[in-house]
């Protein structure tokens, strides 16, 4: 089978590499390469555990005549937290860092949890993706809960974390005229949006 272009062939040449920076939650290296084509670079990298999304569904019927065949509207449970990095309060959905020692499913049954005290029948792996693979090697891994039951949220000392449903036509407004600007939120409303409705 052909390699697609984006099939990663090749590797750069490290040359020298130094840690410039150890905190909590990721490092940065600093490294010296030969990329493929021969070109020498420093490189700043900041390395992470990686990250999970939690897209967490539950379904409304929509009006309609009596037993007729209906599809469902999807709602969409989002947060709402104050990001220092943005200088704003931003709607999200619920998401994490993978601890050590964790499954990326693990993780995501968890920070759903803490965060708004749901949990969920099935789970689904629906994307994965650099988060800006300029710099950054973390990656996130979207994963689609449904058969949600809620409970009591399980917040970290410095979370303050509001959550809602918001219908999928709703969500999706929200990502396409910017009231919504967190790239992992967007693209997870988008996946949803183009997925055909189940009927009910």
């Amino acid at each position: 089978m052909a390699k697609s272009a984006g099939t990663k062939s090749k590797q750069a040449r490290v040359l020298s590499s130094r840690i410039s920076y150890q905190g909590p939650v990721f490092s940065v290296t600093t490294d010296e390469v030969e990329e493929p084509g021969g070109v020498r670079a420093r490189r700043d990298v900041i390395r992470h555990a990686g990250s999970i999304v939690v897209l967490a569904v539950d379904f409304l019927a929509v009006d309609g005549p009596a037993k007729a065949v209906r599809k469902a509207e999807p709602r969409i449970l989002l947060e709402r937290q104050y990001r220092h990095a943005a200088q704003s309060m931003m709607w999200e959905l619920p998401a994490g860092r993978i601890d050590d020692g964790e499954t990326s499913l693990t993780a995501a049954k968890r920070e759903l949890l803490e965060e708004t005290g749901y949990t969920a029948r099935q789970w689904k792996r629906i994307l994965h993706f650099y988060v800006s693979p300029g710099f950054l090697d973390e990656t996130m891994t979207i994963y689609m809960a449904q058969g949600l039951q809620a409970g009591k949220a399980q917040p970290e000392p410095d979370e303050k974390i509001a959550t809602r449903f918001f219908t999928l036509s709703e969500a999706k407004r929200m990502a396409l005229n910017g009231r919504i600007r967190d790239a992992k939120t967007i693209s997870g409303i988008l996946w949803l949006a183009q997925m055909p409705r189940p009927a009910r």
